[in-house]
């Protein structure tokens, strides 16, 4: 009796386990855009993914690329295992898709000039890739959404302004309009065709409305946003407007300053800032979300809930920007426009729970959030995504979430334009890895280049260059899940924020202080150093570099720094000119007696750009260094820790020959970076062991610039 009892006990515990399991979005696969050319196209060519739509068996993506003139097509009956369907020619810049039946409906922009606009929507069959239908929509064509029940198909054709005639405002004619018709037999009828007029409505240029993004409800009423307006407009399938109103405007707190750079102070204010919304998103028949964006006045950093009789119900204010800061993707260079920029969003239902997912394409995160209550949203998710997300599309059938992300830098040998992939599942959320939530004050952060590991189980870590005005070491928490910026340690001189420094590394000085390696760049005028700093970030010391050293000196200076028995050892990240190829130096400083030295590193040849070390760290009997190239996604291939004995870690004279040592692979670091569903990053920065022999990692976000942001921060047990 006893033991049956027990075992029920037992069941019932595990099946309210079950129950009670989180459910979270994780993303599993990304599909890069080239990957759709055919063999032998050239893939050096620019392309995008932008908006995304989904085949009604969810099976089959298509997204639009309006560089190469095509919308693609992805495979996804495998969603870890995405593969090519190929691109179609459009014959114009596609600019919006949406899917009913077995027919895709891409809005087409054919305009010669601002003045003279036009498009068409294009029927696609979705098997095939057979282009089935065409219809003249005398005008640019812009968002493209479908009533529930297929009936009808409707696009803002938004006749958009030319940004460099008339100092870029409105008006610039020809006014927009919204365009409906009827879809019979899975295709448009093109003579059914309205027109609907939206001149003589908004506050702001009545005469020449710009629509932007339409939405259809369950009542097939349909919304548009006219965001250089800052106006919304809700009508029916006939094109008779229902309603109208201002999108109305917002005080903002707390936000980066408007004009410096370098720098994350959340003190400043915009005071009644106009929301000129993008996107906008049904949650059900009564209430839609709009994406506040902004254009050319405004852009409140936020998302707004209204009813559709134009009753404000909710408004984010500065909460999804600061959602966006603390997981480290704010966008510093955008503080003087729109910051986190939320532009895109989905709405869908999974497993009961309705959901918003909000896009912020300079952040290249989106936001998840419960809107169970419209008027009470939650936020439950931050997301990482590639760069610029631009269109998503959820799945909820398959339990699947998709995002396409439209900047592709190959001009800049960066990362190429992705699709990222998550699921909806039991299970811990992975992303992110590092955040500043909970500290006691709001911490921006990004751009970690170098790390070590203190005596008080805490994690330190500094910022880079990027952040040139506001230098930093941050305090990690890494026994939490996601790991944990507790605090922010300015590095100061003389009670001012210290400047000309490029922080790469970290270590500490036995006596409660820190040891800090500067790159430098003279070309910048940033000196090569080490700075002596105390607990509060004050610099005590600076040490420049030795003369024999300065010799062979190119901009590729110290990245990293650890102390061993009270010797200092530095990394030199890449070859000077006194060293032979795939060959760096070691660099000692002893700061007793003042002596330098140095050893060389073999290092990797590339099989493509460079190879480099990023970090040295001691532990126990060895030296662990990162060695790294600068590649990114498919073409990376070193990314990996490697350890040196401390026996052959004897410096010798600068000037003369320098001893080689000998290194063993401890990790490849890539099938890590590989975990998170993403493409593979870059800039592994941080190494950090505790005496424990916990080695924890970090990469650097480049402060999001050209970035998409992500920071992975992650642990693994050495032998």
């Amino acid at each position: 009796m006893t033991i049956r009892t027990l075992c029920l006990t037992s069941a019932l515990a595990l099946f309210a386990g079950a129950a009670q399991a989180e459910m979270t979005f994780n993303r599993i696969a990304s599909f890069s855009t080239p990957e759709n050319m055919a063999e032998g196209e050239d893939r050096a060519r620019v392309t995008s993914a932008e908006i995304i739509y989904a085949s009604e068996d969810g099976n089959t993506l298509v997204y639009t690329d309006s560089p190469l003139g095509v919308i693609g097509r992805i495979d996804i009956t495998e969603p870890r295992a995405p593969k090519p369907l190929g691109n179609i020619e459009m014959g114009g810049e596609p600019t919006s898709v949406a899917v009913a039946g077995g027919t895709a409906f891409v809005g087409v922009n054919t305009s010669e000039s601002f003045t003279n606009p036009s498009g068409k929507l294009e029927m696609v069959n979705m098997e095939s890739g057979e282009i089935v239908g065409e219809c003249d929509l005398g005008g640019q064509p812009d968002s493209v959404a479908l009533s529930k029940d297929g009936s009808f198909v409707t696009i803002a054709i938004e006749n958009e302004r030319d940004e460099d005639a008339g100092d870029g405002r409105v008006p610039q004619m020809p006014a927009g309009y919204v365009a409906i018709l009827d879809v019979v037999d899975g295709a448009a009828d093109c003579a059914s065709l309205v027109k609907a007029d939206l001149t003589g409505l908004a506050e702001i240029v009545p005469e020449d409305p710009e629509p932007e993004f339409v939405d259809v409800n369950g009542a097939g009423e349909i919304v548009v946003t006219l965001q250089e307006n800052n106006h919304i407009v809700v009508l029916n399938k006939s094109g008779e407007v229902l309603n109208h109103f201002s999108a109305g405007s917002t005080d903002l707190t707390e936000i980066d300053g408007t004009d410096e750079r370098g720098a994350l102070n959340f003190t400043e204010s915009q005071m009644g800032r106009l929301r000129e919304p993008d996107s906008v998103q049904w949650i059900d028949d009564a209430h839609f979300a709009i994406a506040n964006e902004g254009d050319m006045d405004g852009g409140s950093r936020s998302f707004t809930v209204f009813q559709k009789d134009g009753t404000e119900v909710y408004d984010s204010g500065n909460s999804f920007e600061h959602a966006v800061v603390q997981v480290g993707h704010y966008p510093d260079k955008r503080s003087d426009a729109k910051g986190a920029e939320p532009e895109g969003m989905e709405f869908a239902t999974f497993g009961g729970t309705p959901y918003m997912i909000l896009l912020s394409e300079r952040g290249s995160v989106a936001g998840v959030y419960d809107l169970t209550d419209p008027a009470a949203p939650v936020l439950k998710q931050m997301l990482p995504s590639g760069i610029a997300p631009e269109g998503a599309v959820a799945i909820p059938q398959r339990n699947l979430l998709v995002t396409a992300n439209e900047e592709d830098l190959i001009e800049d040998g960066g990362v190429r334009a992705h699709v990222m992939i998550y699921e909806y599942a039991e299970g811990e959320a992975m992303y992110p890895t590092l955040t500043s939530e909970g500290a006691d004050a709001l911490i921006g952060w990004g751009a970690i280049s170098g790390m070590v590991a203190g005596e008080d189980g805490m994690v330190y870590a500094v910022n880079d260059s990027f952040y040139g005005y506001q230098p930093r070491i941050f305090v990690i928490d890494p026994s939490s899940k996601p790991a944990k910026i507790t605090r922010a340690i300015e590095i100061t001189r003389a009670g001012m924020p210290a400047q000309k420094l490029d922080i790469e590394g970290i270590t500490l000085d036995g006596e409660g202080g820190f040891w800090l390696a500067s790159e430098g760049n003279t070309a910048k005028l940033i000196p090569h150093a080490l700075y002596h700093v105390n607990a509060e970030g004050q610099i005590e010391d600076e040490v420049g570099l030795p003369s024999e050293l300065l010799a062979g000196e190119k901009r590729f200076g110290f990245e990293g720094v650890t102390m061993v028995d009270g010797t200092l050892w530095m990394a030199v990240q890449r070859e000077w000119g006194d060293d032979p190829k795939d060959h760096v130096k070691l660099v000692s400083y002893n700061p007793e007696t003042e002596e330098w030295g140095a050893v060389r590193y073999a290092k990797a040849a590339p099989d493509k750009g460079w190879v480099g070390l990023s970090e040295i760290t001691a532990h126990g009997d060895h030296v662990y260094v990162v060695e790294r190239d600068n590649q990114i996604g498919a073409e990376a291939v070193t990314k990996k820790v490697y350890r040196i004995p401390l026996t052959e870690m004897v410096p010798a004279p600068l000037g003369g020959a320098l001893p080689v040592v000998s290194k063993q692979e401890v990790r490849d670091l890539i099938p890590d970076l590989k975990s998170w569903g993403g493409y593979v990053v870059d800039k592994v920065e941080g190494l950090a062991i505790t005496q424990d022999g916990t080695a924890y990692v970090s990469t650097d976000n480049d402060g999001v610039d050209d970035s998409s942001g992500e920071t992975f921060f992650w642990s693994f047990q050495l032998d």
